[in-house]
């Protein structure tokens, strides 16, 4: 079941009075019990699809989707208040910089207890509602690896280490039981002892508590070893998708396999001290979107075609955007062929001699 349900997400920002569009068309599926990756560069618009998921962009600027569902709502026709109540009770959110998220000026104890729904407290004397509340806060502590909470309740944000903070973030977000969570680059600057840690209390809980999880980052180290499937921007484009293994397996777009190149982890036969393959020059502003393919001006299979905005193919589950895929024979099909494609990769259509083809390899 599709919990989460986006197609085509566009997102039109002002920019010095320029409209400008900073999300073009971004599709992905999060199922119930799934961990899905939401993967690119910085600047490649990860964080504002979580922005526009939970409604947190300012109201010039302008959402258009053909799907934004929650358990079939849509969540773009929702006033404020049902909104709100959905992101308070369904959809959590642990943003990449905690100690930024956190109160400076009130207890860590009191943050996390104000977090916890006021139907989840035992109804009684205030003072009987104030210990169930501290007892629960203690649980959520003990469910998040942090065992000695006496001292860390009593504690401001600016006295935790980083990874304390963060664990207390996964804590107020899982107080009111949510069917969703967001990770939004939670992991960014961790070191590996502390990172491993976070990475297997994600999986964690969604073993135990069936907890859906959205984990969007850069880290593909991080991502390969928790998610079961990947969504790959670009410059708010989505260029591919599917299962963590088969990209791995086989990426078919540019974009995915200079991710994959760029990494050491990814490349077994890398000699020592060898430099690592990169894509030339930048991501682009907003302010100069390249028309059509917006990986155009850096990809190395680029052509004349890629002036026009690629059709998102479908080929066993594994969706991409390219005019020049890798593996694939470029054939001309039709827009609405391509949109219902389920052509398997067999050793047919895979070609692995570009001149005889047509296709172009990296």
């Amino acid at each position: 079941m599709a919990l989460l349900d986006i197609k085509n997400l566009s997102l039109y920002m002002d920019i010095g009075g320029t409209i400008v569009q900073a999300l073009e068309k971004v599709s992905f599926t999060l199922n119930e019990g799934e961990i899905k990756a939401l993967v690119g560069e910085s600047g490649s618009g990860k964080t504002l699809v979580v922005k526009a998921i939970i409604g947190a962009l300012p109201g010039y600027w302008q959402v258009k989707a053909d799907r934004l569902n929650f358990k079939g709502q849509d969540l773009i026709d929702l006033n404020y208040e049902q909104r709100r109540h959905i992101m308070r009770r369904d959809i959590a959110v642990v943003f990449q910089e905690p100690t930024s998220s956190l109160d400076p000026s009130v207890k860590l104890g009191s943050q996390i207890e104000e977090s916890i729904p006021e139907e989840f407290v035992n109804k009684g004397r205030f003072w009987e509602r104030k210990k169930h509340r501290r007892e629960i806060a203690n649980s959520l502590l003990h469910k998040v690896g942090i065992k000695e909470h006496e001292r860390w309740l009593n504690c401001y944000p600016n006295e935790i280490p980083r990874d304390v903070s963060q664990k207390i973030m996964i804590a107020m977000a899982l107080a009111s039981e949510p069917t969703i969570l967001i990770a939004d680059d939670s992991t960014r600057g961790m070191e590996s002892t502390t990172k491993t840690q976070i990475l297997r209390l994600l999986v964690k809980l969604n073993k135990t508590k069936n907890l859906s999880i959205l984990f969007v980052s850069h880290d593909l180290l991080a991502i390969t070893s928790i998610a079961n499937s990947m969504t790959v921007l670009y410059c708010g484009q989505t260029v591919e998708s599917g299962k963590v293994k088969s990209l791995l397996k086989r990426p078919l777009h540019p974009y995915t396999k200079a991710l994959l190149d760029s990494a050491p982890s990814f490349q077994t036969s890398l000699p020592v001290k060898s430099p690592l393959k990169t894509l030339k020059g930048t991501i682009p502003s907003f302010q100069h979107l390249p028309t059509g393919c917006r990986l155009g001006p850096r990809c190395p299979n680029a052509g004349k075609e890629c002036v026009q905005a690629p059709i998102m193919r479908n080929i066993q589950d594994h969706q991409y955007s390219c005019h020049f895929p890798l593996h694939v024979v470029n054939k001309k099909i039709s827009k609405k062929q391509a949109q219902t494609s389920t052509e398997p990769l067999s050793n047919d259509n895979v070609d692995n001699n570009a001149a005889s083809s047509g296709e172009r390899n990296t």
